[in-house]
């Protein structure tokens, strides 16, 4: 299928399709370049359709969950995006292709994909049960990176005298090789299970602790030896009480499903009275209209 806005690059929008006539583009020696022939050219290839498919997709979106998505959610999302590449962020968008108007653009574009899958995706409770076995609630813990295992077993050494918080920020700002987390004791944002900024060996250590428990051996990552320790568990609890955040996560996951985007975007465009009137490429959304599916995530 075509690939719907779920990257940070992608085909930009900047491409207008309507309007096109005698109006030149560009002009050689040999001669002026209409929008017309533009148009002409650009329609037979398959970037220049692409850009149409999803110029169509996007005036539906728009209608149908435009009053759904802000622009604060799209502001936030952004500067996440930024805080996450700092200095480099302008340089990511560049050999992207992107601007700041036209990343704003697709990430509104994604998270309208996001409310249609929310509306067209059934969650059963078999799904629920099965994103239920894996979830773990948001923890925050504190961590002790560092390269030797000499090192790492010195710090437990130390633990198993006094494992307070306030030794092991202490420990954490004597020993931890992570330049961004020491001065502030090894602390690490909240996390919960979908977290991918973590190794899988660091994410399972971390979910098995308590409050004020620590690993008693380092958790060898390909960072180096860890030793982690838990500051807030809330507790997993019943899954009731999470029906929210499993949900949550089960729509995280189908943005990341090509079939579940297919159906869902294939019931958006059936629902869109959308009219191809060109003829050249009226079979342009065939691949959507004419095939008939449920969504649900089970």
């Amino acid at each position: 299928m075509k690939k719907w806005l779920i990257a940070l690059a992608g085909v930009l929008l900047t491409f207008t399709l309507a309007g096109c006539g005698s109006k030149t583009v560009a002009s050689t020696s040999g001669g002026k370049i209409t929008e017309s022939q533009y148009y002409s050219s650009m329609k037979g290839t398959s970037s220049g359709k692409q850009v149409l498919q999803q110029m169509i997709l996007n005036k539906v979106l728009e209608k149908d969950y435009g009053s759904k998505v802000s622009t604060k959610q799209v502001t936030k999302q952004y500067n996440t995006y930024k805080s996450q590449y700092g200095s480099s962020f302008s340089t990511v968008l560049s050999q992207n292709g992107l601007t700041t108007k036209t990343f704003k653009e697709q990430l509104r574009s994604n998270l309208l994909l996001k409310e249609a899958v929310k509306d067209k995706v059934k969650i059963t409770d078999k799904a629920l049960k099965k994103q239920w076995k894996s979830y773990e609630p948001k923890v925050t813990v504190q961590h002790i990176l560092v390269a030797k295992s000499a090192t790492a077993d010195k710090v437990l050494d130390a633990l198993k005298k006094d494992s307070s918080q306030a030794n092991f920020t202490k420990l954490a700002k004597k020993y931890s090789t992570d330049t961004t987390t020491k001065n502030d004791g090894g602390k690490l944002s909240a996390f919960d299970n979908t977290n991918t900024s973590y190794s899988s060996k660091f994410l399972t250590a971390a979910f098995k602790l308590k409050n004020g428990e620590y690993t008693t051996s380092a958790v060898k990552t390909s960072n180096g030896y860890e030793i982690i320790r838990m500051i807030k568990n809330p507790g997993k609890g019943k899954m009731s009480d999470h029906t929210a955040d499993l949900k949550k996560q089960i729509w995280d996951n189908d943005m990341s499903d090509s079939t579940v985007l297919q159906n869902v975007v294939s019931k958006v465009l059936k629902g869109g009275n959308v009219s191809i009137k060109d003829n050249d490429l009226k079979d342009i959304l065939s691949s959507y209209l004419s095939t008939s599916s449920s969504s649900s995530s089970n």
